[in-house]
């Protein structure tokens, strides 16, 4: 009740939903998230989003993430990064086409010039997956719905169990952010939920309210 009467006081919605909703696209459409840095290097990312990354991290121990859509490399650092304060594991990163300058770290390794789809970035991604590894899976490529839900079909295989698989963007399409961005990550994720029911969705992940990840955070069964 306080809550609803501090919104129409700051002549806000009625709804709480329609408040979150309502500041994502006003965070999403100043871009300020793309001056988002980890050590300076550009993250792209909400920070929300990183501190729940942190925290999967830290309970589940993963001893690979492969992300997919390595841009100026910010993210994988930033993974890397608290593999070093966890005492173990490495990142796994592809990118059509990389930024310049990308940060150098003993716990990234690299696949640019590839496609993440690509039959070549496939066995170059599983030929660095040991047997036995626990592996966590972060999609951030192509935001196209028939690119992301080509590799929701081919990484999925990858998350062993209790591991998270993560679609960022599903914000995007109207979701709430770009309404007229066109099917992407979101579309994608519901055509792959019907074939696959190997994931459930972890609401519990969205619990800053904001993220740019809605519905976008699936732990393997």
């Amino acid at each position: 009740m306080a809550f609803e009467k501090a919104l129409k006081r700051l002549g806000g919605r009625s709804t709480q939903e329609q408040a979150v909703d309502d500041f994502h696209r006003l965070y999403y459409d100043s871009k300020v998230y793309r001056q988002t840095f980890w050590r300076g290097f550009e993250t792209q990312k909400c920070p929300l989003d990183l501190w729940i990354y942190q925290e999967i991290v830290h309970e589940l121990r993963p001893d690979v993430i492969v992300e997919t859509g390595t841009f100026s490399g910010g993210s994988a650092y930033y993974l890397a990064s608290l593999f070093d304060l966890f005492g173990g594991g490495r990142v796994i990163t592809v990118d059509l086409e990389p930024q310049p300058n990308l940060p150098v770290h003993p716990r990234i390794t690299y696949i640019a010039g590839l496609s993440s789809t690509s039959p070549e970035a496939v066995t170059r991604v599983k030929g660095l997956i040991k047997d036995g590894e626990r592996v966590m899976v972060i999609l951030d490529s192509d935001h196209s719905r028939d690119h992301v839900l080509d590799e929701l079909r081919i990484y999925g295989k990858m998350v062993t169990s209790g591991q998270y698989l993560i679609v960022e963007d599903t914000n995007i399409n109207g979701h709430p952010a770009l309404p007229k961005f066109g099917p992407g990550p979101m579309e994608a994720l519901d055509v792959y939920l019907k074939e696959s029911d190997g994931f459930e969705l972890d609401s519990g992940r969205e619990k800053f309210y904001m993220t740019f990840n809605p519905r976008g955070y699936l732990k393997r069964r």
